[in-house]
């Protein structure tokens, strides 16, 4: 989270006195607010307003009609809730490499497609922009869904169209450490009906058809899904969050520029599919052996980070996933179902090598939206000594 203040308190208050925090009442609607506002920021047709970036996940797989027999590409570099949504579905992850870009490899996609394969998920991890024109033609051409999961990418774009509006569906995710956030939260988007509706009916089960005229209009017939629904307190949350996105990552991308711009004669930078839809938030930097990017990192005043020692970021480190725990309970854990029988991966440790080194030889530097010329001076002035000593 970057800004948060008295806008947000006011509309909290607002909420608690009117004593309508249920998300379907006939008061404040600040959640139906924020799922308007969203379509409008982002140009979706529809979009859900859920409790978390992991639930828009598992309600738009579930949408799609993924479930057990399926296989899902996923890319090695993503939070372990990605390979999560999809056992969660039903299916088996299929983790294949990510490229110079720290982004899912349209290559390596081509080579993981098998006649059981039934969607990919695309990570925007960071902020990164996917390369979508490929991935999106492998898609037509395999008739396989996209899942785009922008969860680390709230407001980001490809080619001036949003990410998580590319694909079939996209997830957003507001928790504390997103772009924007009400401290937990998330969103799927989607121009298709067809997926908002058995989305909806997925992620509210229950109260879908109990409170309101939610399923008026609609040709899906009720099924037993999930309660993701999130509450008025969020959403107030939210919907000051959503008019301070494009302010947030306008600042994001300057800052970003101008740090670049102050080492570009020393720097080698991970390239982008898009440098003007990137979030911003990451200056990302490429050494040719771990060691230098070590040595890059913590040197004084870089505050350097790198991705390979993310946790639970980079596949080796997915325990339950790599284990084959899909499940507490053996009967409901899809590495053990039947129908799963022929196409539950081999996960090993070193099945990515390409993703293990890129992430080894990469230094992330959080850019802050709110810095001014004199941090941003001290920073370069730092990232400049730190690569002259290399």
């Amino acid at each position: 989270m970057y800004r948060i203040g008295q806008e947000e308190i006011a509309e909290l208050t607002r909420v608690i006195e009117s004593r309508n925090m249920f998300k379907i009442n006939s008061g404040l609607q600040e959640s139906r607010r924020v799922e308007e506002g969203l379509c409008e920021l982002f140009g979706a047709k529809h979009s859900i307003y859920l409790t978390s970036g992991h639930a828009a996940l598992v309600a738009g797989l579930v949408a799609l009609g993924i479930g057990p027999g399926d296989e899902v590409i996923v890319p090695a570099y993503t939070y372990i809730s990605t390979a999560m949504a999809v056992v969660e579905a039903g299916a088996m992850p299929v983790i294949a490499e990510v490229d110079e870009t720290l982004t899912l490899s349209p290559e390596d996609v081509r080579k993981k497609i098998t006649p059981h394969t039934k969607a990919m998920i695309p990570v925007h991890i960071q902020g990164f922009p996917c390369n979508m024109d490929a991935l999106m033609e492998i898609a037509r051409e395999n008739n396989i869904a996209v899942l785009e999961d922008a969860c680390q990418a709230d407001g980001g774009a490809y080619k001036g169209k949003r990410l998580g509006t590319i694909g079939n569906a996209g997830a957003l995710s507001f928790n504390y450490f997103k772009i924007i956030s009400a401290g937990e939260g998330g969103a799927l988007l989607t121009d298709d009906r067809k997926l908002f509706e058995r989305a909806l009916i997925y992620h509210d089960a229950g109260a879908i058809a109990f409170f309101g005229d939610q399923m008026s209009g609609f040709e899906t017939e009720g099924f037993c899904g999930s309660e993701y629904r999130s509450n008025e307190l969020c959403a107030a949350v939210m919907r000051i969050q959503l008019t301070r996105l494009d302010g947030i990552l306008a600042d994001l991308r300057k800052n970003k520029r101008y740090l670049m711009e102050g080492v570009a004669d020393l720097a080698q930078f991970v390239p982008s599919n898009d440098l003007e839809g990137d979030c911003g938030t990451t200056l990302a930097f490429r050494f040719e052996s771990e060691e230098k990017a070590r040595a890059f990192a913590t040197a004084p005043g870089v505050g350097g980070t790198l991705p390979i020692d993310t946790g639970r970021h980079v596949y080796t480190n997915w325990e339950p996933i790599m284990k084959k725990r899909g499940a507490c309970h053996p009967a409901m854990d899809p590495f053990k179902m039947e129908a799963n029988r022929d196409i539950v991966p081999d996960y090993r440790a070193d099945m990515c090598p390409e993703t293990l080194d890129l992430l080894a030889r990469s230094v992330y530097v959080g850019v802050n939206p709110d810095h001014g010329a004199r941090e941003l001076q001290e920073k370069i002035a730092a990232l400049r000594s730190a690569l002259q000593s290399l």
